[in-house]
């Protein structure tokens, strides 16, 4: 599951409405607002998360935040190491090979330490 799925899913869950009623709403078929939701579809159109927004009444701070999550929810990450040193591409690499295996508390604090270098990194230069 994504970000997004997680959050689409919460706030259908929240408000009683079923996968079939959205996708209704929406005009899209059911099977491919479950498969948004559980991470088997790519990242969804900024079209789709307006059309979401507007259907959950949802604005503001709110909206930027599902569109925020929509654009770091594609299921199959690609990423390009030409160009950058040999351990980025180690890092690339074993990261792909092995972050089924890291349980939340471990990708809590990887994603903690990872978004943080950028920041101490700018704060020194």
């Amino acid at each position: 599951m994504t970000p997004f799925g997680a959050k689409l899913r919460e706030l259908r869950e929240a408000r009683g409405i079923s996968l079939k009623q959205m996708a209704e709403g929406l005009q899209i078929s059911p099977a491919f607002l479950s498969a948004l939701e559980h991470g088997k579809r790519g990242r969804p159109s900024l079209i789709l998360v307006r059309q979401i927004c507007g259907f959950f009444h949802i604005i503001w701070e709110d909206a930027e935040e599902l569109e925020r999550l929509a654009r770091i929810s594609h299921p199959r990450v690609v990423v390009d190491t030409a160009g950058l040193s040999p351990k980025a591409t180690e890092l690339a690499n074993t990261l792909a090979e092995r972050i089924g295996e890291l349980d939340d508390v471990e990708l809590d604090a990887l994603l903690a330490r990872v978004k943080n270098a950028g920041v101490k990194k700018k704060r020194r230069g």
